[in-house]
């Protein structure tokens, strides 16, 4: 699972990160709305926890940028109204400061299941998105014309961007239960990905992680990962 923090004191924002990162979860953090706004556009996270009071904006302006991803609010305020305010345009639960860090965990595995029956049926990876009903990609307007393998690629890829997945799990991925599959099968599949991305300007890519795998990355987010 994909989380963003956006938490402006950075003690605070280091020990949410990494018991998330401890407990399996892929962790990116922000100290500010501007910053959690560049990671909001560039990829897509299963859950959001947002400091109401963040020193650039009202935490509660970044619900319009979440693209689907659910949120918990970190508040120290603690008035009624503040809280149905926030419950009232979208978040998916509030919790007050001070807090529990396995209060926080316990809450955000609550918000993720009730979101499991939601899961959405785009993806998307800066202007690129994925239909992974209809199986088709388009960056801005422009169709990508792919193969059955490069859209399982593509979708394995966006699904778990900005993690690096292994070259088996994608061999499996795009290949099933085929056999006789050559050495250079997949390399040959991302290959041509590459190029039809590349060929529509496409602002996200696709790395090679080298004895690993291989990853998609937005062009223009610089990510900064835990630990």
């Amino acid at each position: 699972m994909n989380i963003l923090i956006v938490e402006d004191h950075p003690l605070l924002r280091e020990r949410i990160a990494k018991h998330f990162f401890e407990v399996g979860f892929f962790v990116n953090s922000a100290g500010n709305g501007e910053e959690a706004v560049s990671y909001l556009k560039h990829i897509s996270y299963d859950l959001i926890i947002i400091d109401r009071g963040l020193p650039d904006m009202d935490g509660l302006n970044l619900l319009k940028e979440r693209r689907g991803a659910r949120c918990l609010i970190l508040t120290a305020w603690d008035a009624l109204e503040d809280r149905i305010k926030g419950l009232n345009i979208g978040a998916d639960d509030y919790m007050l400061k001070p807090f529990a860090l396995a209060e926080l965990e316990a809450r955000v595995r609550a918000v993720l299941r009730r979101g499991e029956a939601k899961l959405p049926y785009m993806l998307h990876c800066g202007a690129l998105s994925l239909d992974i009903v209809q199986k088709q990609a388009v960056f801005g307007s422009t169709p990508l014309n792919l193969s059955r393998r490069e859209v399982a690629l593509l979708e394995h890829l966006m699904r778990s961007s900005p993690r690096t997945v292994v070259k088996d799990v994608l061999e499996d991925v795009v290949y099933k239960t085929e056999e006789a599959v050559t050495p250079n099968a997949l390399e040959a599949v991302v290959s041509r990905l590459r190029r039809k991305l590349r060929g529509v300007e496409a602002d996200c890519s696709i790395e090679n992680v080298r004895g690993l795998g291989y990853r998609l990355l937005p062009v223009r987010c610089s990510d900064k990962v835990f630990p």
